[in-house]
This record gives structure tokens, sequence and C-alpha cells, in this order.
């Protein structure tokens, strides 16, 4: 039986952020292909078309390559009449930005608090609903943990319990005394705590927490 604590961690608002936002690197993307979208109208379409897609497209789960794809098609092609043969050349320039780390910044203390953690003798991995270019991200970013699980790479997303569980078992650790850190309520407080994690939610707002949730401003406050 694992023995080891483990330390959790969501990646996209926790560790790190899009240097600009993802609807203004869509409508950055649509304005060179000659389509006219502002930031907000494109973020409510993303928004939207998010909302209507299956979790699965095709056989390819969410945040996978293939799901991207319709994801973007739906966009840019059958809402805002960008040409089938324009297509493949928005995806690609899409695929290339989001596996750039340049496109990213980390937040203060993202790679101090896993090197802090592993030092302290924590097993460290990273755990979130991204896209299969997390692993290579975090490289580029500098954040090594011990282990990286993306919810396209492995076919389920949080908040099911089953990915906690399986950060767990990779890291070698047991849920009794390990911690998930998020700044979602649903995918990371409420879906650690069904895994049988402690949880604590990272707001960087400044807003009331919600009650019997512990919050922390940055990652500074995530290990003494």
């Amino acid at each position: 039986m694992p023995h080891a604590r483990a330390l959790l961690l969501d990646f996209g608002g926790t560790l790190a952020l899009e240097r600009a936002s993802r609807a203004a690197l869509y409508a950055e993307t649509a304005a060179a292909r000659g389509l006219d979208v502002d930031e907000a109208t494109m973020g409510a379409l993303m928004a939207e078309v998010h909302a209507a897609l299956p979790v699965s497209v095709g056989g390819a789960f969410r945040y996978s390559r293939g799901w991207f794809e319709r994801f973007i098609e739906v966009i840019f092609v059958e809402r805002l009449g960008l040409s089938s043969a324009d297509l493949p050349a928005a995806q690609e320039a899409l695929f290339a930005r989001f596996a750039d780390a340049r496109t990213f910044r980390l937040f203060p203390g993202a790679r101090e608090v896993v090197e802090r953690a592993r030092r302290a003798g924590w097993r460290v991995a990273v755990v979130s609903n991204w896209s299969h270019a997390l692993e290579r991200l975090l490289g580029d970013l500098g954040v090594r943990p011990d282990a990286v699980l993306s919810s396209a790479v492995e076919g389920l997303e949080k908040p099911d319990p089953e990915l906690f569980h399986r950060a767990l078992r990779r890291v070698g650790a047991r849920a009794e005394g390990s911690l998930h850190a998020g700044d979602s309520l649903e995918n990371d407080v409420l879906g650690a705590r069904a895994a049988g994690l402690e949880a604590v939610l990272v707001d960087r707002s400044g807003a009331a927490p919600p009650e019997g949730v512990p919050v922390i401003r940055s990652l500074d406050e995530l290990l003494p």
C-alpha cells in the first residue's frame, strides 16, 4: 500500500494563465483571416460552442486534438463564415499558439511550490482538464512535477474522482494526507473531496470564500 502523501495541482488559473485571454487569441486568429469579431463576441461564441459540443466528438475526448478541430470548425466555419479551405491553417495556428510556452505566464510561486513540496517529501502531480500539450508545456515553463495528468490524455476529466485516484496511483500516494489545489470550486474542491483528498480553492479575486472551503490567495500560502 502507498504511504506517500501527494500534492495535486491544477494548471490553468492555478499555476499559469494565458498572457492574453483565450477569446483574444481566437479573435486575433480570426482577424488574420479577414473575420471581423471582437474579443467579447468571440468569448461568448466560444462558451456557447463549448457548452453545445459533447464530451466526445467522433471518439475524440474533450480538449484532444480531434475535439478541438471540431470546436474550431464550428466557430470559424459554421458561425463566422471562414471558408473550409482556410480552416486547416486556422486550426494549426491555434494549436501552435496554445502549445507555445510564451503564450502563458506562471503565477508567482508556481515553480517554487512544486520544488518546495518535493523537497519536503511530497509527491507532486499536475492534474488538469487540458490538452495533450500539457506535459511539454510544463517542461517548457520550468515546472517539473512527478506526474502530469491531462484530461485529453486520460480520457476523463475533473470533477470525476477517478482522475484524482489515477493521479494518486501514478505517484504512489494515498488520498489520506494528500491535498489538491485549484481555482474551480466544482472541478477542484468538490472533485478532490469526492476522491477523499483535502482540497484548497485558489482564489486571487479577494472575494468572500464559500462556506467551509479553505481558500488561498497565492501559491506561497499553499505549504508552510
